[in-house]
């Protein structure tokens, strides 16, 4: 049985990652999708909003399970008895990064390969930070999010705007 994980904030989960999750989770027995929770950038949803919101995204795959994690990646992978880290590469820049990544997790386990997924023409340039741009700028959200991601989008932004803090719900 082969185990991966595929690891992100998630500031929200967009239609991009849920088409590498659904695409990875026909590929692996087991796709582990982690939720980092103490990413570098300041987040918009707290982590129990992200994992929610990722949990319900994708409630209708039947072997794909949402954790959240805040350790190296790599170390995850170990916890989750994972023998893959699967990656999303959308612009060439992305792939700089991720061969950085994916060479410094191998030299910290030998044992863990990390796949990188191409994403589907309409989600190519797709970022959770756009999604967040766009929700902010009260642009068309139903292309790039679940109806009940955009709700949450609009909410945040909502209360942002009204000078109320971004953490209610």
């Amino acid at each position: 049985m082969t185990r991966a994980i595929f690891p992100a904030s998630f500031d929200p989960i967009t239609r991009g990652h849920i088409d590498i999750a659904t695409r990875a989770a026909r590929i692996f027995n087991e796709l582990i999708v982690g939720v980092y929770s103490r990413p570098q950038k300041n987040t918009l949803f707290s982590i129990q909003e992200r994992l929610a919101l990722t949990k319900d995204a994708l409630a209708h795959i039947s072997n794909i399970q949402v954790r959240e994690y805040s350790t190296l990646t790599v170390e995850f992978a170990k916890a989750s008895n994972a023998s893959v880290i699967v990656r999303g590469l959308r612009v060439a820049s992305d792939f700089e990064w991720e061969l950085q990544l994916s060479l410094m997790n191998r030299t910290l386990d030998t044992d863990v390969e990390t796949i990188c997924f191409m994403p589907s023409q309409q989600y190519a340039f797709l970022s959770s930070s756009m999604l967040k741009d766009i929700a902010k700028n009260n642009g068309p959200l139903e292309a790039l999010a679940p109806d009940h991601v955009i709700e949450a989008l609009k909410i945040k932004y909502n209360h942002h705007m009204n000078g109320r803090s971004n953490n209610h719900r």
